[in-house]
């Protein structure tokens, strides 16, 4: 049976919890007249274990692939990579490693080369095409890999310099391998860019039917974050004459790849859907036309919060809540430092923490380590994943610390549940926070706003909502009001079911 939608996940459903993975059940069971098939991409096995939701019953079928598989199964063996496929190898690599594409190119250029790329991926793992082994154990190859670091940089060590090349176009023969086996569907959908996107791209090209991407936050953005704080890039040979520039070097190797990946996506996707017009701006900065991208808000079951707020004390409680994942893109040591601060001037306040710790135990011990040294034990919990619909009315404030966000599905279940909020001034926070509209924002503040790393501006926030009758009930009816008009789950899911339907009138083009 032929899924309606193929939704391609990266690191998120069904096997790890947090807001997209919580929106992507939301879609599935809201749109139970449709038919879904995922296609879940991860690193390694051992970073997931079960499945964290109980699949609907309009999920058809499920695979998965790990990156850490791309050259499974592959034993050296000498091979000759014929010069007509080394050169569309090159273009591909040049557009993978291109700073800036577009502005760099004349059109003309430009074109040539994506339409070189274009007959590269549509043919990779193919008799016509490059296969990995070729790539793997080809003299050609290897050569290639050599003149391209003499030519670009000799900062980073050669070997250092081979295994990257070699571990970033591992997954594109691998996920081109998937696309020729992947169930047929009548729609696509990457939930991403990177290497979910990626594969969207691939299939649109191979397959021959409609591709829709979706953005919460911007795959690129967040990448760039995660490896400007790699530690493992700066310890490359810090021995090394050119002490720092091996890493750097290497850690524009990543980026350049993954900004490729979003502009092979945008290419190939239509429409292109974000949460916001901050993003939607940003995709356009990245290359998308900006005839493909629309905006499509958040939307939650409000219904499921109406006993959250009746079940509110009329008293405030001093409880700050953090609700999402133990990792540094949600600057929890941000958090614990302003609950520091918070603590001094009411003693009787707590700081809980409701997320998972199982996506980076390293740094959820950093986490607990601060706690212990700020002599907050007693006062900050760890409770893991819980129902937020439960944990809401015992909450006196929700604190979002994110260094990076899109649309936080948090902070709506908050406004829901009649909660304050106080959030870092990224993605949307202020828009659902302040409002979007003049007559949005005519509904007044359902918190505060505040730079991101700045926990004294936190806490000050915290201490003025909880110590204040009047401006914590302002916010309270703020909340409630802004969420109802704007941000209720019906009108989103009408919306992608009006995006898929379109799609799915699309004539089969295969």
């Amino acid at each position: 049976m032929i899924a309606d939608v193929c939704l391609l996940l990266e690191g998120t459903y069904p096997y790890v919890r947090g807001g997209v993975s919580a929106w992507v059940h939301q879609l599935i069971r809201g749109l139970h007249d449709l038919r879904f098939s995922l296609v879940f991409v991860g690193s390694r096995r051992s970073d997931y274990g079960e499945p964290k939701y109980a699949l609907p019953e309009n999920v058809t079928h499920v695979e998965t692939h790990f990156l850490e598989d791309a050259y499974k199964g592959y034993a050296p063996a000498r091979v000759e990579l014929a010069e007509r496929k080394l050169e569309p190898a090159r273009c591909m690599h040049a557009y993978f490693q291109h700073r800036a594409a577009k502005r760099e190119l004349t059109g003309s250029a430009q074109e040539r080369l994506e339409g070189a790329v274009d007959t590269m991926l549509t043919t990779l793992e193919q008799k016509d095409g490059v296969s990995a082994a070729e790539f793997l154990f080809g003299s050609g190859a290897w050569n290639f890999i050599r003149e391209k670091h003499l030519e670009d940089d000799t900062s980073a060590p050669f070997i250092d310099y081979f295994w990257t090349v070699r571990i970033i176009h591992g997954p594109i023969f691998q996920l081109a391998r998937a696309a020729a086996n992947i169930p047929e569907a009548r729609v696509y959908h990457a939930v991403s860019t990177g290497y979910a996107g990626l594969l969207g791209a691939l299939l649109e090209r191979r397959r021959k039917r409609p591709f829709i991407l979706s953005e919460h936050g911007i795959y690129t953005k967040e990448r760039r974050i995660d490896l400007n704080q790699a530690e493992w890039l700066d310890e490359l040979h810090p021995a090394a004459s050119h002490e720092g520039d091996s890493g750097a070097r290497l850690r524009q190797l990543w980026i350049r790849c993954f900004e490729s990946f979003g502009r092979l996506a945008y290419r190939s996707a239509n429409p292109i859907l974000s949460l916001y017009a901050g993003n939607r701006e940003r995709q356009h900065q990245d290359g998308a036309s900006p005839d493909r991208t629309r905006i499509i808000v958040n939307g939650i079951d409000i219904s499921r919060f109406e006993r959250a707020r009746r079940e509110r004390s009329p008293q405030i409680p001093h409880v700050i809540g953090l609700i999402g994942r133990i990792v540094p893109i949600k600057d929890v040591k941000t958090f614990v430092r302003a609950l520091g601060l918070v603590v001094r001037a009411l003693p009787d306040a707590e700081g809980w923490v409701i997320g998972g710790a199982d996506e980076d135990s390293a740094y959820d011990t950093e986490c607990r380590l601060l706690v212990d040294s700020l002599g907050l034990s007693e006062k900050v919990r760890f409770l893991g994943h819980r129902d937020v619909a439960e944990i809401l009315p015992r909450l006196g404030l929700l604190m979002l610390t994110s260094i990076s966000e899109a649309q936080p599905l948090a902070i709506l279940e908050a406004m829901a549940a009649g909660v304050p909020c106080i959030a870092t001034d990224v993605g949307a926070c202020r828009e659902q926070i302040e409002g979007a509209t003049p007559e949005d924002r005519a509904l007044g503040r359902a918190g505060r706003v505040v730079p991101f790393a700045d926990h004294e501006a936190l806490s000050r926030a915290a201490i003025e909502l909880l110590g204040s009758e009047r401006e914590h009930a302002s916010c309270q009816r703020a909340a409630v009001q802004r969420v109802e008009r704007y941000y209720g789950e019906a009108s989103m899911l009408d919306s992608y079911r009006s995006v898929y339907r379109d799609a799915m009138e699309t004539p089969w083009q295969a």
